[in-house]
């Protein structure tokens, strides 16, 4: 089990918490649930395709840009 941080609210947070109806109490609740959530692993199949180097370069670059890893498969 992993040990996971304590949260204090302060006297305000807790006023206002308990001013909250049912369906919003119950937003709060599903919104920390979401945050908390492991992610969630999607099928994916490996597939080859042929483009243009220009589009391939271009791509490389944008990812490079955003800190993406991309991976390269040589077969030759």
């Amino acid at each position: 089990m992993s040990e996971r941080p304590v949260q204090y609210f302060s006297d305000e947070a807790l006023a206002r918490s308990r001013k909250l109806t049912p369906e919003q109490a119950l937003r709060v609740l599903e919104d920390f649930r979401l945050l908390r959530a492991e992610p969630r692993r999607e099928r994916s199949r490996l597939i080859s395709i042929r483009i243009p180097v220009d589009v391939l370069d271009a791509f490389k670059a944008k990812s490079a840009r955003a800190g993406a890893p991309t991976r390269r498969r040589s077969s030759g």
